[in-house]
């Protein structure tokens, strides 16, 4: 399902009345940077695919933005997105009601925290289960309380956990060069005192080697994202 935006502005959010009405939740992918939506939903595919050989059945839903873009421009979209991704968020907790349960790739982390900030802002903070985190490309400070994120984690985030591998040589380089700071899915946060109380980060650097592995079968931190998704 895409949402596509257009001088920053989100135009249209996708059909999801295909999820299977006997689930009795769903996951919702969020997709990273450079990803045009055949690459997204295969990612979101593969998700599911890992998913399912940790033993979850929940139906995967792909997140599909407009994130073939140089580095500054993706920013702006992701930022756009966010609030489109709470509309649907929204709608589908007074309309359905199921769980819903949120697994972010790298700049999709930044999608998904302009959504929690959304969420927040319009009180709607009963509309998410879980947020996973997988070497997320925003800056590890602004996660904390009284930064950008962290009061929109505490609120309308349940269950944050960020995991993190310090073997991810794109957070750990090149976002480093292009952003000119360091990300929460290289370090994880950056002064623990200052965590969200739902926040948790999780080092998944032994199982984890690069920046596309984390929802990998058979190679990345599935297993451990599975154990939240219940």
């Amino acid at each position: 399902m895409r949402a596509d935006v257009e001088d920053g502005t989100p135009r249209r959010a996708g059909d999801w009345s295909v999820v299977d009405e006997t689930a009795d939740a769903l996951v919702v992918y969020v997709h990273g940077l450079g990803a045009p939506e055949v690459e997204a939903l295969n990612q979101a595919y593969t998700t599911r695919t890992a998913l399912r050989n940790d033993d979850v059945r929940h139906p995967v839903v792909g997140y599909s933005w407009d994130s073939d873009r140089d580095w500054g421009p993706a920013k702006r979209t992701a930022d756009a997105n966010g609030p489109a991704l709470a509309n649907w968020l929204a709608r589908w907790a007074a309309e359905d009601g199921r769980p819903v349960h949120v697994v972010a790739h790298s700049l999709g982390a930044r999608v998904v925290c302009e959504c929690l900030r959304a969420l927040a802002a319009d009180g709607e903070t009963d509309a998410l289960a879980t947020v996973s985190l997988l070497g997320g490309a925003i800056p590890r400070g602004s996660v904390e309380t009284g930064a950008r994120y962290g009061d929109a984690i505490e609120a309308a985030a349940p269950q944050f956990t960020n995991f993190y591998s310090r073997k991810d040589n794109v957070l750990g380089w090149i976002y480093r060069a292009s952003d000119g700071t360091n990300a929460v899915g290289h370090g994880g946060i950056a002064d623990p005192d200052h965590a969200p109380d739902s926040y948790e980060d999780v080092d998944v650097s032994d199982r984890v080697n690069d920046h596309y592995s984390y929802y990998e079968p058979d190679e990345g931190c599935t297993a451990a994202v599975a154990s939240r998704l219940s």
